[in-house]
């Protein structure tokens, strides 16, 4: 007991001097005078100082004790508000401009916090337990601060004019604009308003790969092939691609000076056009996105469908359609809705395809873009179509539940199963093959553009002289006195990018398994709406999350755009959903009893966490360090506003030279980006390993002849 009362005074002791260090030292705004909060105090801002006060006789009360709990509380709580109350309201407290609180302001109200909830834990909540207070409020803090603020700023500036003054005629205006509903698509020739023009796309995307998906899972899980690796192949690649690429390779295909485009127009005489660009084209590249993924979410639900169900349906003297139809299609429901789902919010979200490809054929997406990048420069514009995706988002989501409704979808119980899964009836089969073989050719045909396009003059135009140009353009070494000089243009943007992820990524994984660790192991009040706001960033489209972090970041008093650590912050929130959802499902299969055994032998929460629970989750842990690491390295929608040129992303740059009409060079960056990317993921699932679980096979019935 002595020691741990030692421990707790120890943790006060620092969070008392790191609020002290915070005021006295640490540099308290990110932009203009790096002044420390004393500094500040000293130039006028006497309104700073009752935070630190009340910091430090927090840490000084703590050290009496439990019986300054509610005391504790009263003060820590108090001193938090007034950080953040002069953060918010300082300019008119005090009549001065408000300041951009960088570091200074971040470890004084994290040593608040941190005070706040450890005087909550000794008054009984959370079970008394320090740790998980600590944990929870610090995840609940960051996720306020970095989800749900800038996206309640975001909506809010919807309401304010160019010059900032609350107009709710402008409100209005940016809403009911034409071109954002018009719905003359649908019963003349005209063109459609950019919401149906992306519902319809959504729709028809949602439909299209759940359909391709489910026809690839039922070939590769009951189509009889003998070799699945090429599904397997083609279901990795979409991870590894960035966005905007399958789009790039369509041009080269099927634009008006493309490979197919030129062999039609002199073999044919079929005229050159330009289909490619508009639905046609944007639809057929987000199919081409996500089908692979649709393929995953539906051959996992197949593996899950218990062989004893349709046996079952099979001793009834069901034929195998009556089984498929039946048994099998209606327990596939579930995961039919989620591919559906998947496809659709991600042609809402999509930004590169469309880009590329949209031509007149303009989306919510891309219209968000180029109300804050183009001349116009209208974020209140910008952030009024925001809004507008971010319900259509979160509508398919509430559509999906309502339509699974409560009903049970178990087929795997405790009960041992040796079944073997029925067979594709013969229609079945055929036509998923007339449609999935074609598919895999066109796919393949993509990727193998992708790669050799890099390696030629210009494979858009015909002239395919082997040359290594655009590689040198881009990813040129020198050597000179100095020793190697990266010379290319695209090695700024490509370190940045590595380093940005490699960052970025460990962060996310921290914050995503502690998160699934609280939910998983413990209960306490609001626990749901906890729970709600670790998900909320996964529900919100990238193109909103951008459009949000340049409105509530770029002035005070949290101003960090142009900096580095935006981006970090925005892949870390951004992908935390993913560590969540993976440190969740790992917890589910590690018993309690462990946990308990470790609590049983006096260690603390966090030494269980630390020495117990983590070893544990190595799976789960390199997962999601995985899809953290290359979806950083991926993403284009949530920070293209963000980026700066001192701070470039490599998709960004990929788009920039797309816009440019650059295509080599973009696509030689796109194809080392894939090669890249593939050794990581390839070298770190040698390096782990992964989980194998399947059926035994049925062994052949023995019959003995012979007497008895």
């Amino acid at each position: 007991m002595r020691r741990r009362s030692a421990d707790r005074g120890r943790v006060d002791l620092i969070a008392a001097g790191l609020a002290l260090a915070a005021f006295l030292i640490v540099p308290w705004s990110y932009a203009g005078s790096q002044q420390s909060g004393l500094g500040w105090v000293l130039g006028g801002r006497w309104l700073m100082l009752p935070p630190l006060l009340l910091s430090i006789a927090t840490g000084v009360l703590a050290l009496g004790g439990s019986s300054t709990a509610r005391r504790r509380i009263l003060l820590s709580t108090i001193g938090f508000a007034a950080v953040f109350g002069y953060a918010f309201f300082g300019q008119v407290l005090d009549g001065q401009p408000l300041i951009s609180h960088g570091a200074g302001a971040a470890v004084l109200a994290g040593a608040l916090l941190v005070q706040l909830t450890r005087g909550l834990a000794s008054a009984g909540d959370f079970k008394a337990d320090r740790w998980v207070a600590t944990t929870t409020w610090t995840i609940v803090a960051l996720v306020l601060l970095f989800v749900f603020f800038p996206v309640m700023r975001a909506l809010a500036s919807v309401m304010f004019d160019a010059k900032g003054n609350l107009d709710f005629g402008v409100m209005a205006q940016r809403f009911g604009t034409p071109e954002i509903w018009a719905l003359g698509c649908l019963t003349s020739s005209r063109s459609c308003g950019v919401v149906p023009n992306t519902i319809i796309l959504g729709l028809m995307a949602g439909a299209a790969s759940t359909f391709l998906g489910l026809g690839f899972a039922l070939l590769a899980q009951r189509g009889g092939m003998k070799n699945t690796k090429v599904f397997d192949a083609l279901s990795l690649l979409p991870i590894i691609t960035p966005p905007f690429v399958i789009a790039l390779a369509l041009v080269v295909l099927f634009g008006r000076t493309g490979i197919i485009t030129t062999f039609l127009d002199r073999t044919f005489d079929i005229p050159r056009s330009r289909w490619i660009y508009g639905l046609p084209g944007v639809l057929i590249s987000q199919v081409l996105s996500q089908t692979p993924l649709a393929y995953m979410i539906l051959r996992g639900a197949l593996q899950g469908i218990s062989p004893s169900l349709e046996e079952a349906a099979q001793t009834l003297r069901a034929s195998p359609w009556q089984t498929f139809r039946t048994v099998t299609w209606p327990l596939l429901r579930p995961a039919i809705a989620a591919s559906f789902l998947l496809g659709f919010v991600e042609s809402l979200a999509d930004f590169g395809n469309p880009l590329v490809l949209g031509g007149s054929f303009e989306v919510l997406s891309t219209k968000i873009y180029f109300a804050v990048a183009g001349a116009q420069h209208d974020p209140g514009r910008a952030a009024s179509l925001a809004i507008i995706l971010l319900v259509l988002t979160l509508t398919a989501f509430w559509l999906q539940t309502v339509w699974l409704g409560k009903k049970s979808y178990v087929t795997v119980t405790g009960k041992g199963d040796a079944g073997q899964p029925l067979p594709l009836p013969g229609p079945v089969r055929f036509a998923a093959l007339s449609v999935v073989v074609p598919w895999v050719v066109l796919t393949i045909v993509i990727y193998g553009i992708i790669l050799v396009g890099g390696f030629v003059t210009d494979i858009g135009r015909g002239a395919m002289t082997p040359t290594v140009e655009h590689f040198r353009t881009g990813f040129d070494i020198e050597i000179g006195r100095n020793g190697l000089y990266f010379a290319g243009s695209a090695w700024d943007s490509f370190f940045v990018t590595v380093a940005v992820s490699a960052i970025a990524a460990p962060l996310t994984t921290l914050v995503g398994i502690l998160t699934a660790y609280v939910l998983s192991r413990h209960n306490f009040v609001g626990k749901d709406v906890f729970e709600f706001l670790t998900m909320l960033s996964f529900a919100i489209p990238g193109t909103v999350i951008g459009v949000a972090y340049i409105i509530a970041f770029n002035v005070p008093p949290i101003e960090m755009a142009g900096t580095g650590l935006i981006l970090i912050i925005c892949f870390v929130f951004r992908n935390m959903p993913v560590g969540v959802r993976a440190g969740v499902a790992a917890l589910s299969q590690i018993d309690r009893s462990l946990d308990e055994a470790s609590t049983t032998l006096g260690a603390r929460t966090g030494t269980t966490v630390r020495r117990v629970t983590l070893p544990l989750l190595k799976p789960a842990i390199i997962a999601t360090l995985v899809f953290s690491f290359v979806h950083a390295m991926t993403a284009v929608s949530a920070i293209v506003f963000l980026v700066t040129a001192k701070y470039n992303m490599a998709t960004v740059y990929i788009v920039n030279r797309v816009e440019a009409g650059e295509y080599p060079l973009a696509i030689a960056y796109s194809s080392l980006l894939i090669v890249f990317m593939l050794a990581v993921v390839l070298g770190i699932q040698k390096l782990v390993g992964e989980r194998r679980i399947g059926r035994r096979a049925v062994a052949a019935p023995v019959v003995t002849i012979g007497a008895h």
